[in-house]
């Protein structure tokens, strides 16, 4: 039976793309979710943080426009500041996140989610 992976997936993404073709190849089914017009909600966010062992910060893209615009940058923000802005503001989560059987990898480098299979 094949192997059931969710991408969190951004299209415009060369590691996102790549990512997505390694599951492929490796005989996963995907559901893909384009999270740019499917944001997670802030539950979600939370959950796949738990699921990937990494704080806010560290999930949060801070070379976008939208991290310093937004004041992200700020160091005393709490990670629910952070989470809520990432929920707000998509394009600010890390991509691509892969999710198989409870557990996340981010796609960078894509052969890191091989782990989750």
């Amino acid at each position: 039976m094949a192997t059931a992976a969710r991408i969190y997936h951004n299209a415009r993404c060369s590691k996102s793309r790549a990512t997505l073709s390694l599951l492929q190849d490796n005989g996963c089914t995907c559901e893909v979710v384009n999270y740019l017009q499917t944001p997670p909600s802030v539950a979600e966010l939370t959950q796949l943080l738990d699921q990937l062992g990494m704080t806010p910060r560290e999930l949060i893209r801070s070379n976008e426009p939208a991290y310093s615009e937004l004041g992200l940058d700020e160091p005393t923000l709490s990670d629910s500041a952070l989470i809520a802005a990432m929920a707000a503001n998509p394009i600010l989560i890390e991509r691509p996140i892969v999710v198989v059987d409870g557990k996340a990898a981010i796609g960078r480098p894509p052969e890191s989610v091989l782990a989750l299979l």
